[in-house]
């Protein structure tokens, strides 16, 4: 698998539940070896031992990547993260904890925004390959027309 950067590869972790207990609960060891990151854990509930190796770009990348779209995340579970941590912000809240949490928040958005194709209008079915990210499609798929996503995105300023 290539993660852009290390950031993506913590949020893949983070959102891929144990193949055996369906838990996300992991304590990961992360060790970088040349072009190949491992990250290995025991899952906290069932105690399965889990692993997984992550290739790294050519380029380097700040945030959660460059300019194309991501091969680990797919865009409902983007904009499924996007939303949970600005759900997280309470509206009044103008500290740097909850500007830090918006930035997050806005730069998922934007991942979601690098699936939709140049000139089309919305996110393609195959950018939802995960029963997850399915999910969050179905439940509103206007919400992945580029429109849409832009105005959710410029909501989400830190």
């Amino acid at each position: 698998m290539i993660a852009r950067t290390r950031a993506e590869a913590a949020l893949y972790l983070e959102l891929t539940p144990c193949p055996t207990c369906g838990s996300t609960e992991t304590d990961w060891d992360d060790q970088q070896r040349d072009e190949v990151l491992r990250c290995a854990g025991v899952c906290a509930n069932c105690g399965a031992v889990r692993e997984y190796l992550f290739s790294s770009p050519p380029q380097l990348y700040d945030d959660f990547g460059g300019p194309e779209p991501s091969e680990l995340i797919d865009a409902g579970q983007w904009l499924a993260f996007a939303d949970q941590v600005a759900g997280l912000v309470a509206v009044d809240d103008r500290s740097e904890e909850a500007r830090a949490a918006m930035t997050l928040a806005r730069q998922a958005v934007e991942e979601v925004v690098k699936f939709v194709p140049a000139a089309a209008d919305a996110v393609p079915e195959d950018a939802f390959w995960t029963e997850a990210g399915r999910a969050v499609r179905a439940l509103d798929p206007g919400r992945f027309r580029l429109e849409r996503l832009l105005v959710i995105r410029d909501s989400y300023s830190g």
